[in-house]
């Protein structure tokens, strides 16, 4: 499951961290699609996997170079790494974005996503009756989810804990976007702002509940590829499929809500094409533009798995 590499190598790991980051960043788009179609998916799941009791036991009994190896720490430092630096640094570009061009951004988002649609189901070897089956229902499974109203919680502690091990799970399965399941639980914007204002105490605690959650659910990860990889993959590819209703570039608010801030803030939005877009809210549609930043999109998806498929 491991692989060997260099220091090139581990730098490219890196690479793909900070696209991870960049996606997780964003309602709607999962890391865990990027670590898929970019060939470190199964190698992920392995490595969270070997951080338990057991592995842990070799620190005291053959010290760190065994803990290290075991836990195929190289690679979880780099990609790690790679991620906390795109969130940390593209924390207020995501902002920005999502304020002032969201057609753009979301247009991107699409594209990758459509793509990457395409770049997991092409690993189902067998279009059955079963998988077919699954994938419809991860596809409808996905629309309802990212139809649903946001809420809005009290940032307690527990909250924050809770809300890292939920969105954790998310964001390291392909399709379903840990950054959705916060906006959901209305604690979007309070960890966003947190991390961009550097609220350690926030942010330890986010991270705290997202190592309780990343540990767990990567044995059951684990558990659905070596037994059932294609019936997950047919899961997953479905997810992909349907959470395209999130990221539609185009949305009319339909209802608003004030955040803990006094802020007015979406509620709920309907999905509308981009020439009722300008009718409908007075706002410039930017089509062109969106449609070449979708190309953009499906493009480096399919440059990506292009050079992952080389390498295999």
């Amino acid at each position: 499951m491991k692989q060997q590499r260099n220091l090139i190598g581990y730098v490219f790991v890196m690479l793909k961290g900070l696209m991870m980051g960049a996606a997780d960043a964003v309602p709607g788009v999962s890391g865990g699609t990027i670590a898929f179609i970019t060939g470190i998916y199964e190698e992920l799941i392995f490595s969270i996997r070997q951080c338990n009791p057991k592995t842990l036991c070799l620190l005291f009994t053959k010290g760190p170079a065994s803990f290290w190896q075991a836990i195929n720490g190289n690679f979880l430092i780099s990609l790690l790494g790679g991620i906390a630096v795109s969130i940390l640094t593209l924390a207020h570009a995501v902002l920005f974005m999502l304020e002032n061009y969201p057609e753009i951004l979301w247009a991107f988002f699409f594209g990758l996503i459509l793509a990457s649609t395409w770049s997991i189901a092409r690993h189902i070897s067998s279009w059955n009756t079963q998988n077919s089956v699954l994938f419809i229902m991860g596809a409808l499974l996905a629309y309802i989810v990212t139809s649903l109203t946001p809420t809005e919680i009290e940032a307690t502690p527990l909250a924050i804990f809770l809300s890292g091990g939920i969105a954790i799970c998310a964001m390291i399965l392909p399709g379903i976007s840990g950054s959705f399941i916060l906006l959901l639980l209305g604690m979007y914007s309070f960890i966003l702002q947190s991390i961009k204002g550097f609220e350690f105490n926030t942010i330890l605690l986010f991270a705290a509940g997202a190592v309780a959650g990343l540990l767990s659910f990567s044995h059951v990860l684990h558990w659905l590829f070596s037994r059932y990889r294609l019936a997950t993959l047919s899961v997953m590819s479905g997810f992909l499929l349907g959470s395209l209703n999130k990221v539609w570039p185009w949305k009319y608010t339909t209802a608003y809500t004030l955040n803990r801030h006094g802020d007015q803030v979406p509620l709920v939005q309907e999905n509308v094409s981009p020439f009722n877009y300008e009718v409908l809210t007075g706002q410039h549609a930017y089509l062109w533009m969106s449609v070449i930043m979708l190309v953009v999109g499906v493009a480096l998806v399919l440059l990506i798995d292009r050079d992952v498929t080389s390498t295999d």
